[in-house]
């Protein structure tokens, strides 16, 4: 199958022909064609999988093809977790919609909103956001929704797990009752099927895995380690190895600055990134990463979601993730393309039932090879990590940081929030 055979216009067949691609992916040949025809869409997508584009150039067509307004209110609104994955998303938008008359923009929190709100008054018809700052600016009353025809919600099942299922509850209430929704997320947990009972009307479920699985074109390997001994067997690898691009995942910021800074110390150029670190650094650190000045990038899970990261060859889990699938996330950013990919996890006694889960949701029992001179004790405990030392299950409920509760009680969105400058969770 081509693109030419989705209905897509010829100025998006252009630029799609511009980027290189000819087949579109299988989340791509599923979810277009119903998109395109106004219905509402519940897709089950991982990273990968060619999502963003499955949605964007739906949205691109279906709104230079609708009737343009001279003052451009907000038409398309795309919500997702964090702000790397929403300039992501932006960016994909921009390159398809280079031959036609469509403007989007981008906000999130953590930088300045200035610059933010001169676009909106300018006028856009794409809007890509991360909640806490959209609520920012509604709580203003710098920005309108109510000629939203078309909502998408990415990464839906991060976006609970950050907490977010207030806000997105917040926005619902100020958009049309009558658009087109499309719901993207990697797992479907209760909370998700709940959500989307309420928005989806009458869904076309669409299904797609990574065109490369985890079985086929990634070489896994557990290396056992002594939990004291990991930091060292991680440089032993980078550098011996001769690596010049691994991204490194860690459990918490806490614990990804203090692998950073024991890789530089070793020589290894390392950058971290996760919610405490501002957008700039972030920005850095991905591009040093992507054009080769760092070889190893640390990240949280939170942080990495949605990176875009071509023919990344390494991936270390230098602690394992206490959610079984955020191991097939991580894990993902490799082995693409066709290119071979490797993904090695370093994993102490006390991991053992993450370990468990993990092999248990791939259904396979991955392979172990220990190095020597860092072996485990054989008389540690197994005892899973304590609870707070990673980021809450699925099931659980986030807390809510207190609000201003002198804010104006007509807000449609209720109490504003302390600061318009920080998107309080997108950051992570």
């Amino acid at each position: 199958m081509s693109f030419n055979s989705l209905g897509l216009s010829d100025a998006l067949l252009k630029a799609i022909n511009k980027k290189g691609y000819t087949t579109p992916s299988p989340i791509q040949q599923k979810a277009i064609p119903s998109i395109l025809e106004g219905k509402d869409v519940l897709a089950s997508a991982q990273t990968g999988t060619g999502k963003t584009a499955g949605f964007t150039l739906p949205i691109l067509q279906i709104l230079s093809q609708g009737k343009q307004l001279s003052h451009r209110p907000v038409r398309a609104l795309i919500l997702t977790p964090t702000r790397e994955l929403a300039a992501q998303i932006f960016e994909n938008l921009k390159e398809y919609g280079t031959y036609l008359d469509i403007r989007s923009t981008v906000i999130f929190g953590g930088v300045n909103q200035k610059p933010q709100v001169a676009q909106l008054r300018n006028g856009i018809d794409i809007l890509v956001a991360t909640p806490g700052r959209l609520i920012d600016l509604q709580n203003q009353g710098l920005i309108s929704l109510s000629k939203v025809e078309i909502l998408v919600l990415d990464e839906a099942d991060r976006m609970l797990d950050m907490g977010f299922l207030r806000d997105i509850e917040r926005i619902l209430k100020v958009l049309p009752a009558k658009r087109q929704n499309l719901l993207f997320s990697a797992t479907f947990s209760k909370d998700i099927k709940k959500l989307a009972m309420g928005i989806l009307h009458n869904p076309v479920h669409v299904e797609a895995t990574p065109e490369n699985t985890t079985v086929d074109a990634i070489i896994q390997k557990i290396y056992p380690c002594a939990k004291q001994k990991k930091t060292e067997l991680i440089i032993k690898l980078i550098s011996e190895g001769n690596w010049k691009q691994v991204l490194v995942f860690t459990r918490t910021k806490q614990g990804a600055n203090k692998l950073t800074e024991a890789m530089i110390s070793a020589g290894i150029k390392a950058a971290a990134i996760h919610g405490n670190k501002g957008q700039g650094a972030r920005t850095r650190a991905l591009a040093g990463f992507k054009d080769g000045t760092l070889t190893a990038l640390v990240a949280t899970d939170i942080a990495a979601r949605g990176l875009d990261i071509p023919l990344l060859p390494h991936v270390i889990n230098f602690e394992l993730p206490n959610i079984p699938e955020d191991y097939v996330h991580r894990i993902g950013r490799t082995g693409r393309a066709g290119a071979s990919g490797e993904a090695i996890s370093l994993v102490s006694p006390d991991e053992t039932v993450f370990l468990r889960d993990i092999e248990k949701l791939v259904g396979l029992k991955l392979p172990k090879e220990q190095i020597p001179g860092f072996e485990p004790d054989p008389n540690a405990s197994t005892e899973p990590i304590k609870a707070g030392q990673g980021r809450p299950q699925r099931n659980s409920t986030p807390k809510k940081p207190k609000t201003d509760n002198k804010a104006r009680s007509n807000n449609s969105f209720g109490p504003r929030r302390p600061s318009q400058n920080n998107d309080r969770r997108s950051n992570r």
